[in-house]
Formats: C-alpha cells, structure tokens, sequence
C-alpha cells in the first residue's frame, strides 16, 4: 500500500483519521456484532498521530501509561466509553481512565467484535497457533466468506483435546486451561471464539465442531457443551485475546509510516492464578 493510498501527508506526519482508516480496512467495522461499540471512540480525526498504544482493557493505570508515553491514540480491543455515559468524573474507574485521556488528548479506538472476526483477526490468529487446517468462518460473513463470526478447522491426527490445550497454553505463555468433557477424546474438528464463547453453545454443536477453543464459559454452558459431547478448552478471557494486541502494534508500525504502535506494558490479567498447595 503507497502512502498516497493511505492518506499520509507528504511529509510522513500520518493523521488520527489516517490511522482509523488503516484499523478499519484490516477489521471493517461492519463486522461487529450489533450490540458492540466500535470505532473512533474519542478524539478528533484531524488531530496527527504518531504515537499508538495498544491495549486489551483501558483500566485507569493503562490510562495513565498512555498518558506518560505521549501516546496520541489508544486501540483498546474492549470498548470505553461501552454505553452512553450520562457523568463523566473520577468516581468510576471508567470515568478516571476517560478523564485522564481527555487532559493528555489521546483518542480512543475499538475494534473489538471486528477485530475478533476479521480475516486475520484474533479467531485466525489462534487457529495458526493450534495448526489447523481447512480453517473457516463459522458463521460467514454475507460479503467477506473469509470472515465472520469464530473459526473452526481440523486439528491434527490423533491430538487430543488435552494435546491441544497443552499447545494452546504454551503458545500463548498461559498458566493453564480449563478442560470441560472428555479429555483424551480426538480434538477432532476445533471451533475457536475467543474472549467468551459460551452463547454461540448452538451454532458449534449444528456446525458439527467437536472442541471449543475459547476464553471463559459458565458453568452450566460448559455442562451443556459437555453433555452434547463437544470438549471445551477455557484458557481465560485475558490470554485469549491479549497477545493479539502485540501483534497488532507490530502491524501498525510496520505498515504506517511515520508511526510507532506499542502494546501497553503495564496491563495484566486481572485474574490470576494461585497454586495449591499439597
């Protein structure tokens, strides 16, 4: 792509609506699912920017990151403001994090549900590590076949659905998994939703998948899936989605020019894990 197809100025310096344009031409906006709130969240698009931090979820420690590293825009995967906001004031963490940007000038952008569906999106990514072949949109997009909602694929012969959280975890430098049904049964035909996979239950199980790859699911759900004889492989909402925030500012420096694009080195999973002890 030229920089006169991007919009960048003659003289490298790239606006915030340059920028927006690039997120929206690698995950389109329209396919969000309805209830998301996606897009230029905050800010102004005539505003330049330089400067790009990643992140999965924009906590008030996040914010004031951005705010000491001189960021100009922040693309967090999960949405702030996410509903109308009838006060903005510090008396909320949302309200803090917002006000914190607002005073450094630092834009807001969100992805989220586009980004997860994308054609080499989140979904695509996790499929990649796991190894998957014959790798397809669950539920296809009308416009793009290659996107969609979630992806499923064909694992490996003879990997198990232990076998392939073990590779899951691995791949994503994750402490663990959660493992719902029959363990050792073949990993077979994988469907992969990730953040939190529980309500598409249905759609894996007529799709015909036999393992869900996902962040987190509720009890009863993960009783249901096992019961109907599709193995889940929880690995946490956070691990699920946040490495793709690296990779993804790797992509915007990579093809912006003029811009430098980090992922947030302070954000960590606000679940954590503690070890028992024997």
């Amino acid at each position: 792509m030229s920089e006169r197809g991007l919009g960048l100025y003659d003289l490298g310096m790239a606006t915030l609506n340059d920028v927006t344009a690039f997120l929206q031409q690698i995950a389109p906006l329209h396919l969000a699912a309805d209830w998301d709130a996606v897009g230029l969240l905050v800010g102004s698009r005539r505003e330049s920017c330089e400067r790009v931090m990643t992140c999965l979820t924009l906590t008030p420690d996040v914010a004031a990151e951005a705010a000491r590293e001189a960021a100009d825009l922040v693309v967090t995967h999960h949405p702030l403001p996410f509903r109308p906001v009838a006060r903005l004031t510090d008396d909320t963490p949302a309200g803090a994090s917002l006000l914190t940007l607002l005073s450094a000038g630092i834009a807001v952008w969100s992805s989220h549900t586009a980004w997860d569906s994308a054609s080499g999106g989140i979904n695509d990514q996790l499929a990649v590590m796991l190894s998957l072949t014959n790798v397809r949109p669950i539920l296809p997009d009308a416009d793009t076949p290659t996107a969609g909602t979630g992806r499923m694929g064909t694992a490996e012969p003879n990997l198990s659905v232990e076998d392939l959280a073990l590779r899951l975890t691995a791949a994503l430098g994750a402490n663990g998994a959660q493992i719902a049904g029959d363990r050792s049964q073949p990993a077979g035909t994988v469907g992969i939703v990730c953040g939190s996979g529980g309500d598409m239950l249905s759609d894996l199980i007529t799709a015909g998948c036999t393992t869900l790859v996902t962040g987190e699911v509720r009890l009863h759900t993960a009783a249901e899936a096992a019961a109907a004889g599709l193995a889940v492989i929880a690995v946490g909402h956070h691990a699920s989605e946040r490495f793709s925030m690296d990779r993804l500012a790797d992509l915007l420096t990579a093809r912006l020019p003029g811009v430098t694009a980090w992922a947030s080195r302070l954000e960590t999973d606000p679940l954590t894990w503690v070890a028992t002890k024997h």
